[in-house]
């Protein structure tokens, strides 16, 4: 049996290169090999197939897919249901998932109709690719490839995740993103990345490299601050709070945010 999964999305919108063709067997091996070079804790490959739900879920997803494809729209919806019942991650059967896709812990993970997926695509628990229109039509994120998407973060409505751009936990993306890019922050603050990740290189795990814009914000308006004193009256005047030192701690006055 072989079946066709999408190969990428390209970024210039949701639309689609030509699906490759692939047998079942070798997507379940892809789906478990990439389970276990993204997760440390992941012994064996026996172990990932019987206990991971994320890949219950993109597995069943498969096949719902198919009957929603295929016309059966009521069987593939109970199918996406009981896998959502079986797993605590809730994909509708006309999501498009791409390659590889890595669901990490998975419990509350909700993607949407027309969510599209490319990818090497890492998933963690929380994360909601959601719809913000009542209108019918693509109203979902598009995901690029090789995307990681930080636990509990959510990205709403018919926007872009450009390629190997990194989402921190938490986030809330309303705007498309560039590829190679960071972002943080409720709503999100987009960052580019200083060196870029390429297809080669190695998953993208590192979940504490997110910038700080708020901090870097606030740094430089109390340093433009204190040049204007310093114009205005001839001297600088101590102040309360002061902008975070090497240790990542404010130094200052006791005070409260």
């Amino acid at each position: 049996m072989r079946v066709d999964v999408r190969s990428s999305i390209e970024q210039n919108g949701s639309a689609e290169k030509a699906p490759a063709r692939i047998s079942l067997l070798g997507m379940i091996g892809e789906d478990l090999d990439a389970a276990l070079e993204r997760d440390p804790a992941a012994r064996s490959r026996l172990e990932v197939a019987l206990l991971y739900p994320g890949l219950h879920a993109v597995w069943i997803h498969r096949i719902s897919h198919a009957l929603w494809k295929r016309g059966f729209k009521l069987l593939a919806r109970w199918l996406s249901q009981l896998a959502r019942g079986l797993t605590g991650i809730e994909i509708h059967p006309g999501a498009t998932i791409g390659r590889r896709l890595f669901i990490d812990h998975g419990m509350g993970v909700v993607i949407g109709e027309t969510a599209e997926i490319g990818d090497d695509v890492i998933l963690y628990h929380g994360v909601t690719l959601g719809g913000t229109s009542l209108q019918k039509g693509k109203r979902h994120p598009t995901i690029g490839d090789r995307v990681t998407v930080g636990a509990g973060a959510k990205i709403l409505g018919n926007i872009t995740v450009g390629s190997d751009s990194r989402i921190g936990a938490n986030a809330v993306v309303v705007k498309s993103v560039p590829e190679n890019s960071v972002v943080v922050g409720v709503p999100g603050q987009i960052v580019k990345r200083t060196q870029p990740h390429r297809p080669g290189d190695a998953p993208d795990l590192n979940h504490t490299a997110l910038p700080d814009v708020l901090t870097a914000a606030i740094k430089n308006l109390m340093t433009r601050m204190e040049e204007l004193e310093m114009r205005i009256e001839g001297h600088t005047h101590p102040a309360p709070v002061r902008p975070v030192n090497g240790n990542g701690a404010w130094e200052g006055d006791d005070f409260v945010i």
